[in-house]
């Protein structure tokens, strides 16, 4: 392995040597002196690799424990295991995003499984009680090819280990049964699993795709493990009601009347539910009652494991602290009457934990030397070590500093990130003569003075003086850490799937007869043939029964806004009134476009220079590795830049997806060429938040940045538009106060202009003139749909990002009743760190009572009020002061839903969520955990209220969303709508919504490409009536949603691959597929090649099928003769100006009688097959 020739410079050293020494004669607890952060994680690594064990890194904090994780993995790789901290909740969450359960659930089970590993956490987690590991292993489920099972005992216990059961599998947690598949999502698994079995007898195992739901490899065996993190035997029931109505007893004489009943309601609603359901989520508060004996994480570890404490004084002083704020939240919750007293146990001493420690093998960590009270050393160790000089990006001075080294008979490693980057490196490198060998094999050593260069993540550099050894990585050559960006697995960017999400109920729109709401599939039996249909109810009570081959001609209403579609009349001219308008107003579109488009191909701009050894410099400089997308869309801007035409690009995605990096390499590359740069933003916060990343992104380079906003007093103003003029400044941000008359520009090469349809019509007229002959680049954070986008080639210069961010953490996410106590504890919590809190209440009316509520409640939190009611003015002041940290919590409306970016903001309450939308919880959860901290969102109804329907299907919504991310399609499609209606405007907007999106952007397409040339035939489709049962049944597909996928995935067979593609993923899926649904895929695939030799119909009389063209455009002699020839007398041809075949049928095999009509169509297409064996 590549990371072994890191641990070979110091393996022979005397320190190391002693380090294994001593650990290998079991000597503990040993001291190591001298290691700074990231040495820390490079010894941790040496010593795991000598034992072949577990090892378990115990730091101060999450955050300290995730930095060492992450640079763990660049040694240890999938060895290295990061165990996140939990919450102790004392309140009653209905749901909880799974991510850090997920994180620690994988992180036990390896432990339990007693793998060889590196886990690393913080000191808190040895703190709480856990219940033993027996619970773990004991309800593990194991399945292996060949082993029989009890389908309803697998059941049973997957529902007891927390496991919920859906129609499909898409998220960790789930599982689903369809006639001998089980699909199941293991909670620590990358990749759920498919169990099918033969009778009771596993046949085989299979990994698949969630997106797709196709499978993947066949593996032997898997093992389940429990799906929620506190997983209990089965206990005692009465004897803990017992206990608790013991402590309701003793403490409730100290407690006031609303406290007791407080309590009294708490005891009745645990002992119901401990009754009924025993196990139940949230039991894990109530581990001092059921467990005797305290068991804790170290019990989980192997005897021989060993555990290295960094900085072990700092450990007893974060553990102290920690019990202390726990006693003292606790006591406040315990005179209220919401715990009860023996809840208090959930937490350790630290002097219990540090006695459980001292039985193992321990080695302590301290960068200085100093007495180590709880766990004196047997063995000290000083470790001669010092951390790296910086060298900001100049790659002269790194230069010097390796030759120096090498003088000095140092080995070498450099470590500065990506792929590209070592490339780059060595490239320098060979150009100053110093030999270096980028290393991508196996090498077990270095020779002395020897450089090699590897990818990959450490947070610093470090140096070994006395064995000689360095690492220099990307932070201190650049002066800037890039983070390695997490491949994202979730489905987040994934297009809108209109047809999938399907339900009774739901407004659809067909082709010819307009919206209607579909009511099912229902199964009809015509003359003796059985077929499903969609059921589709009009206005006026018509009902149009749409044949399952002629889905394709029916859509999902997608419309632009909560409020239903008007339903259409069936046999009414309504509705073709409605498309002609609304063609029409698409052809006034595209045609406007398409002039604007002509004309700015004619505009000469100013055409940049490639790019300069400065830019590729500067762009070094980016802490993040840049996504896929975020790359083409730099270079598809660039390539515009160095065009002689102007440049006019819409660049689109996400708050948080890189749009601004983008805009920031386009405004250097415009400097560089002494071009001048405005930035117009429509809001003056906006404004100060590019000022401030622009100022820190320059900071190492001769460019001068100007921010012109309200926010400037008159002399400052004056002075910007000065330098403006004279070309002083370089870039200038700014609001609309940019498109004043009085600004003039010495030398205007590129205008960047952020969110354009949130400024007034006068604006944009003034923008208008400002853009002839510059370059322009246009940002907006609404996601634009993939479909809308490829509709617009041609017409638009279109960038889109649909990479989803870096992930830094995810944030974690709460359901739960209105609580004033957790309220406070999450506000306290927050402002403990130094963070800021958004708490969002939906309404003017009432807002200042909810802050002034506040104010009493945390009365060390500094509150401000926001909502759109305020002067523009009052708004901009109160938004800059919360974002420069004069207040702690920002009592707001939504408005804080799209443009605000505070990275010290990391809560945010959201008062009444019930009563928002699916689009506006994701946009406001990702308010937070924009930074290096945990990010957490409560979403809060109020309790015990009756809910409306409405509300009550929003809440589970919610509740998904928040466990699953299942709403996330939803969320995602009403963003994309609402930014498809951005980009076209408000009179399209009305458009789309009378025609649902799926139509319109189809009737876009064909505008588009009609208007550019490119001209294709229309053709009808073709019918098919044949004497054949063609269906899915109701026992092979019970699903309704499933059904409708599928016919879908049906009607879209276009050729052969297809309908082997869709068999493929229907057997896979669904099993064994009956004869019904077989003849199906025939006939779609009869279908579509009858389509393309203008087949108009197939229909059968008795015993005779009529194939009948259009005309015979398509009909080619040799065909037709091949076909009677191999048929004789079951194929006669009728040559008329629409000619049509007869074929007549022999068999009452319906398979048959496709299989033959199937090779007779490839016949005339001209495809050489050989008749029909079937």
């Amino acid at each position: 392995m590549t990371k072994e020739l890191l641990l070979a410079p110091i393996r022979n050293s005397t320190d190391y040597i002693q380090v294994r020494k001593n650990i290998e004669s079991r000597k503990s607890p040993i001291a190591l002196y001298g290691l700074n952060d990231t040495q820390k994680s490079h010894i941790a690594y040496g010593i795991q690799d000598e034992i072949k064990g577990q090892v378990c890194i115990v730091t101060y904090n999450e955050m300290e424990a995730r930095q060492i994780y992450e640079d763990l993995k660049f040694y240890a790789g999938d060895r290295a295991i990061f165990l996140p901290s939990k919450e102790i909740m004392f309140y009653n969450m209905e749901a909880t995003s799974r991510n850090a359960q997920e994180e620690r659930m994988k992180a036990i089970e390896t432990i339990l499984e007693g793998s060889d590993c590196i886990v690393v956490t913080a000191i808190d987690t040895f703190l709480r009680l856990m219940p033993p590991p027996s619970a773990y292993t004991k309800n593990q489920i194991s399945f292996q090819v060949g082993d029989t099972v009890d389908l309803e005992k697998v059941i049973e216990n997957l529902v007891m280990q927390g496991y919920e059961r859906e129609d499909i599998v898409e998220e960790r947690g789930q599982f689903s049964i369809r006639g001998d598949i089980i699909d199941i999502f293991p909670s620590s698994a990358e990749m759920p699993v498919r169990v099918e079995l033969f009778g009771d007898e596993i046949d085989s195992i299979r990994n698949f795709q969630p997106a797709t739901q196709r499978s993947l490899d066949k593996i032997e065996a898997v093992k389940v493990y429990a799906a929620k993190e506190t997983t209990i035997e089965s206990f005692d029931v009465e004897a803990v009601i017992l206990k608790l109505n013991q402590d309701y007893k003793n403490i409730s004489k100290k407690l006031n009347q609303a406290a007791k009943e407080n309590l009294k309601n708490s005891l009745e609603e645990l002992s119901e539910k401990l009754r009924s359901l025993g196990n139940f989520r949230g039991v894990e508060k109530l581990l001092p009652y059921i467990y005797e004996k305290t068991t804790c994480l170290l019990h989980y570890f192997k005897d021989n494991a060993l555990f290295i404490l960094d900085e072990p004084s700092r450990l007893r002083e974060k553990s102290e602290g920690y019990i202390e704020e726990f006693k003292e939240s606790f006591k406040i919750l315990v005179e209220r009457g919401e715990v009860f007293p023996g809840q208090g146990k959930l937490i350790l001493s630290y002097g219990e934990v540090i006695d459980r420690l001292k039985e193992k093998r321990i080695v302590t960590l301290s960068l200085l030397p100093k007495a180590i009270k709880d766990f004196p050393p047997k063995e000290i160790i000083n470790f001669d070590t010092r951390p790296m000089a910086s060298f900001h990006g100049k790659l002269e001075l790194l230069g010097k500093e390796i030759q120096r080294l090498q003088y000095k008979g140092y080995k070498i490693a450099l470590i500065p990130g990506t792929k590209e980057r070592c490339l780059k490196l060595l490239e320098f490198l060979r150009e100053k003569e110093i030999p270096a060998e980028y290393l991508v094999g196996e090498k077990q050593d270095l020779v002395t003075g020897e450089v090699v260069i590897l990818s990959g993540n450490l947070r610093r550099g470090f140096e070994y003086v006395k064995n000689k050894f360095a690492v220099i990585t990307d932070y201190e050559i650049y002066g800037v850490h890039k983070q390695q960006r997490k491949t994202n697995k979730t489905k987040d960017a994934s297009p809108i799937k209109s047809f999938i999400d399907l339900k009774v109920g739901d407004y659809v729109v067909h082709e010819g007869h307009g919206i209607g709401k579909y009511i099912g599939i229902e199964e009809l039996k015509v003359e003796g043939v059985k077929k499903d249909y969609l059921k589709i109810r009009y206005s006026g009570e018509g009902f149009l029964y749409v044949p399952t081959d002629q889905m394709d001609l029916i859509q999902k209403y997608i419309g632009s806004d909560d409020a239903p579609p008007k339903l259409n009349k069936l046999g009414g001219s309504e509705w073709a009134k409605t498309k002609t308008k609304v063609k029409k107003a698409i052809e006034d579109m595209a045609g406007e476009l398409i002039k604007l488009y002509a004309e700015r191909e004619k505009t000469k701009g100013h055409a940049f220079s490639p790019d300069s050894d400065w830019q590729k410099q500067f762009e070094e400089l980016f802490p993040y590795e840049e996504t896929p997308d975020q790359l083409r869309c730099i270079e598809e801007v660039k390539q515009d830049m160095e065009k002689e035409r102007a440049m006019d690009r819409l660049l689109c995605g996400d708050v948080g997806y890189g749009k601004t990096e983008v805009a920031i390499r386009a405004a250097f590359k415009a400097v560089g060429d002494s071009k001048q740069v405005a930035f117009l933003v429509p809001t003056t916060i906006l404004a100060q938040q590019h000022y401030n990343t622009f100022k820190q992104r320059f900071s190492d380079f001769p460019i001068t940045v100007e921010m012109l906003s309200r926010f400037k007093n008159a002399t400052a103003q004056k002075k910007i538009i000065e330098n403006i003029r004279t070309g002083n400044v370089d870039i200038v941000i700014g609001t609309h106060r940019l498109l004043s008359k009085d600004i003039e520009y010495k030398d205007l090469g590129l205008l960047i202009v952020d969110e354009e349809q949130r400024f007034g019509v006068k604006h944009k007229e003034a923008l208008k003139k400002l853009k002839k002959s510059i370059d322009v680049l246009t940002l907006t954070a609404t996601p634009i749909p993939r479909t809308l986008h490829m509709s617009m080639i041609g017409i638009r210069d279109m960038s889109v990002i649909e990479d989803p961010p870096e992930e830094r953490f995810p944030v974690q996410t709460y359901v739960l009743g209105y609580s004033e106590s957790m309220v406070v504890d999450a506000i306290s919590r927050e402002l403990a760190r130094g963070g800021q809190v958004y708490y969002v209440y939906n309404r003017v009316q009432g807002i200042h009572q909810v802050a002034n509520n506040l104010k009493e409640l945390v009365p060390q939190g500094r509150v401000a009020v926001a909502h759109g009611q305020m002067s523009e003015r009052e708004l901009e002041k109160i938004m800059l002061e919360y974002m420069n940290g004069e207040y702690d919590i920002l009592v707001s409306t939504t408005i804080i839903e799209t443009g605000m970016d505070i990275s010290n903001v990391n809560t945010i309450i959201i008062q009444d969520a019930d009563k928002l939308g699916l689009s506006q919880l994701y946009q406001l959860r990702g308010r937070v955990g924009r930074s290096y901290r945990q990010g957490y969102a409560y979403l809060m109804y109020e309790k015990d209220k009756i809910l409306s329907e409405v509300a009550e299907k929003r809440l589970k919504a919610i509740k998904e969303f928040t466990e699953f991310g299942s709403g996330f399609k939803i969320a995602m499609r009403d963003l994309e709508i609402r930014g498809a209606g951005n980009l076209l405007g408000g009179e399209q907007h009305g458009h789309m919504a009378a025609i649902g999106y799926d139509l319109y952007v189809k009737l876009l397409e064909e505008t588009v490409g009609e208007m550019r040339g490119e001209y294709t035939e229309k053709f009808e489709d073709t019918t098919i009536e044949l004497n054949v049962n063609a269906y899915i049944s109701e026992k092979y597909i019970g699903n309704p949603s499933h059904k409708i996928e599928i016919y879908k995935k049906i009607a879209s067979i276009r050729n052969k691959e297809d309908m082997y593609r869709v068999e493929e993923e229907i057997e896979d899926r669904f099993g064994d597929i009956p004869l019904s649904a077989r003849n199906l895929l025939l006939i779609s695939y009869i279908k579509s090649l009858a389509k393309g030799l203008k087949v108009t119909a197939i229909t059968q009389k008795d015993k005779e099928i009529r194939i009948q063209f259009k005309d015979g455009s398509m009909l080619k002699p040799e065909g037709i003769g091949n076909v009677l020839h191999t048929y004789h007398r079951k194929v006669s041809f009728n040559a008329t100006a629409e000619p049509y075949f007869i074929y007549k049928v022999l068999t009452m095999d319906q398979y048959k009688v496709l299989m033959e009509l199937r090779d007779i169509i490839e016949k005339i297409s001209g495809f050489q097959t050989e008749p029909s064996s079937i």
